[in-house]
């Protein structure tokens, strides 16, 4: 089994479960052949995202975007899920790629853009509803976990010094692992109308998730959740002795992993209790309106308000020269780090996660401030501009970011930017990647990396149902 780490600047792998065929049915051109699996070779089959993508195909006047587009919104179905029927349930097990585990953050991202299609899709649907029930049986395993294994068969990180369990693929405690479940059910039932997948199982991770985020505000004590691992790699082990650095409680909720599964510097990460305030205040409403349970939802209403007003006296800093921005990390005691990391929950990605809106100034400042070289974490270079992170290094620029960057910007001059950069940095592969150089595509990182994949064909979906002309680029 493999690790993200180890894909760090490799280019050129094979294309693990896309080496069996491709599809040579759509060729735009001898250059432009689908890179999708033979059909007999895929996960899974929508009939909802085939007509789109055939859809789109005809309408997409750049063939490379067009192609781009046709290789990588269907990725997660052709390569990553494995749907089936668990006592009488859907259950469905979502890999990242390149590693055989599921990521509660990856899993929800990779599958949140066929949500729109559900209601046009039964089977579709079953298959979302599935990745819900998976969700919770992995929450109830362990909410501080990250990463699972399609059971108990054990993992190459099982001597980390936390407290591991074969179901696990690892354990990195990430708050946003506990978000993203709750903003993908929320976002299937108002999609869809469908209460099935929201029985008592679901309620009990629910209550699970709440009562950990309450433990990891830490008022009272360190809570259960340590970690620490044998390695060369700084940020893949928590200082502390595997609690991170100190922290003054003060209503925030400590996350000791960033979403990129790097060690946070100062454990209040500032994205993602934003992320958290949305996502209880979702939870209260579903509690409320599924459940009749006034008195959970009023639990998680009264912590989203703690933890925000937080978020206003902590979160938000005086920098030199951007002013009021949102800091990326503080401890409560004063001290903070300002900068952004790709992975999303971001700073960049605020709006888009409903965290606050795309014209708010102290996020269009802080936008001003992650954009720039004042972030360490951007790079700029001859071929592109945009933010990485630690997780991969220097001058690597993760695709996400400039994905994110046009799905919350207002400038049409940007977005064009955008999609022009995205369609000349695939590296001749036709699929997004993890990050690639900023001074040479055909040099990245995770070649099946489908969160990217997908998340840019919900880019260019967006784009065309609001304003096609902006995917009319150089």
């Amino acid at each position: 089994m493999s690790t993200r780490r180890e894909f760090i600047k490799v280019s050129g792998m094979a294309l693990a479960g896309l080496s069996l065929g491709v599809n040579k049915v759509y060729a735009f051109t001898d250059d432009f052949i689908s890179k999708r699996p033979l059909i007999a070779n895929r996960h899974f089959v929508s009939n909802a995202v085939e007509s789109l993508v055939k859809s789109m195909r005809s309408k997409l006047n750049d063939r490379k975007l067009a192609w781009l587009f046709e290789n990588c919104f269907p990725n997660t179905l052709d390569t990553t899920v494995q749907f089936k029927s668990i006592d009488g349930k859907p259950d469905t097990f979502v890999i990242t790629g390149d590693i055989e585990a599921m990521w509660l953050r990856d899993s929800s991202a990779q599958v949140w853009p066929y949500l729109p299609l559900a209601k046009k899709d039964k089977k579709l649907q079953e298959l979302l509803a599935g990745v819900i029930n998976r969700q919770i049986k992995c929450l109830l395993i362990d909410p501080y976990a990250n990463a699972f294994n399609d059971g108990p068969k054990g993992s190459e990180w099982e001597k980390d010094l936390t407290d591991m369990k074969p179901e696990l693929h690892e354990r990195k405690y990430e708050l946003d692992s506990l978000c993203y479940p709750i903003r993908l059910a929320y976002g299937y039932w108002k999609t869809t109308g469908d209460t099935t997948p929201f029985d008592a199982q679901w309620k009990k991770a629910m209550e699970l998730v709440y009562a950990t985020m309450i433990t990891q505000q830490r008022k009272h004590s360190k809570g259960p959740y340590k970690f620490q691992r044998v390695t060369g790699w700084q940020s893949d082990t928590v200082a502390g002795a595997g609690y991170g650095a100190p922290i003054k409680p003060v209503g925030l909720i400590v996350s000791i992993f960033r979403p990129s599964d790097d060690a946070t510097i100062f454990p209040f990460l500032i994205p993602s209790n934003l992320f958290a305030v949305v996502s209880l205040k979702q939870l209260a409403e579903m509690s409320e309106v599924i459940y009749k349970d006034d008195a959970f939802a009023l639990k998680c209403k009264n912590l989203a308000n703690e933890v925000e007003t937080a978020i206003n006296e902590y979160g938000i800093v005086n920098h030199p020269k951007y002013g009021k921005v949102y800091a990326f990390e503080v401890d409560g005691f004063g001290n903070f780090v300002c900068m952004d990391d790709a992975n999303v929950p971001s700073l960049l990605a605020l709006p888009y996660l409903g965290c606050c809106k795309v014209d708010d100034p102290i996020y269009l400042n802080t936008r001003k401030l992650i954009w720039s070289e004042d972030n360490p974490f951007f790079f700029k270079g001859k071929i592109a501009e945009g933010i990485g992170g630690p997780h991969v290094g220097p001058d690597y620029i993760w695709p996400m970011s400039i994905i994110m960057r046009a799905l919350t910007s207002t400038s049409d001059e940007e977005i064009r930017w955008c999609v022009k950069t995205l369609r000349d940095t695939d590296g001749g592969t036709g699929f997004m990647h993890e990050s690639f150089n900023k001074d040479n595509a055909n040099k990245f990182t995770r070649k099946w990396f489908a969160w990217a994949n997908t998340l840019f064909g919900e880019l260019i979906i967006k784009l065309m149902n609001e304003n096609p002309d902006l995917l009319k680029v150089n």
